[in-house]
């Protein structure tokens, strides 16, 4: 089974937390997720993450402390979130791939339809 590891961002802001919404195309189609990307061979996860989130949203991000990893295995991969507190630094928030993005406050993020990784890491770590 193939593995993969995956830095994404907790952006928070004025109380509230980004997430963004997969587009029709993509795998796991219009699930919800904290955004982020795989992470390539030879890249830091910070680096990852300051990569991945320009090419998505075409903002900067100031990559903080690391949060707790989680794996989660789905049916034909697994996959370890490897999350970081980030503030946005610069940059304008453009949708390149997902199909929406939303503020939410930390509650909110219960009602969403997150991809599986995503609700785990949540449940482990509430915000």
């Amino acid at each position: 089974m193939q593995h993969i590891s995956v830095a994404c961002a907790i952006i928070k802001e004025n109380g509230k937390i980004l997430v963004a919404q997969r587009s029709e195309t993509m795998s796991m189609p219009l699930k919800w997720e904290f955004p982020g990307g795989k992470i390539d061979s030879g890249e830091t996860p910070a680096q990852c993450l300051k990569r991945e989130i320009m090419e998505e949203l075409g903002i900067e991000v100031d990559v903080g402390r690391a949060l707790p990893h989680v794996t989660h295995p789905y049916p034909d991969f697994s996959i370890t979130l490897v999350p970081f507190l980030c503030a946005i630094t610069g940059g304008r928030l453009i949708l390149n791939e997902h199909k929406a993005i939303a503020w939410l406050s930390p509650e909110g993020l219960n009602v969403l339809d997150l991809a599986e990784a995503d609700r785990r890491w949540l449940q482990q770590n509430p915000l």
